[in-house]
């Protein structure tokens, strides 16, 4: 596992585009943490990152934000507002984890048994004013990419 802080909001989308920088075309990354704690603000980064330049807003009320940037497509799931994992198949999830694009999603927790395991797991918690983020790979393809990720000046390293 590997632990960055972030001391602001700037510092966490900064570590999104450095994400961006480093996944694959088809990558599956969870978001965690309490309301507030900055899951949209790291998808905001992370699709800077890819080069996207329009609004970024959490898809609590859409379920789903696609994004096509450049050759590459994204979608932004946040599924807060599921009641049962079993919506996730209304949503076309299986469809959309055959396709080459990264999927970020934000309360994975509400579709457990109906997802399947993350290739990264980001959990974002509350430390001091700033952010802890926990980044955990959960596939091969989530190892190599913490491996790719760059170092960051206040990041440690757990094991």
């Amino acid at each position: 596992m590997r632990v960055i802080i972030a001391n602001s909001e700037r510092e966490q989308e900064q570590i999104g585009q450095r994400l961006s920088q480093v996944v694959p075309a088809r990558c599956l990354i969870y978001l965690t943490g309490d309301l507030g704690a900055g899951k949209t603000t790291l998808a905001r980064g992370f699709l800077r990152g890819m080069g996207y330049q329009g609004s970024v807003k959490s898809p609590t009320y859409t379920l789903i934000e696609p994004y096509e940037i450049g050759h590459r497509r994204c979608y932004h799931l946040d599924l807060y507002r599921l009641a049962d994992p079993d919506e996730i198949e209304f949503l076309g999830l299986r469809d959309m984890l055959q396709e080459e694009a990264v999927m970020l999603v934000e309360w994975p927790e509400q579709g457990q048994g109906a997802l399947p395991p993350p290739d990264l797991l980001v959990r974002i918690l509350y430390q001091d004013g700033g952010r802890e983020l926990q980044l955990e790979a959960g596939t091969e393809s989530g190892e190599r990419l913490l491996k790719q990720f760059p170092d960051a000046r206040r990041q440690k390293v757990k094991s």
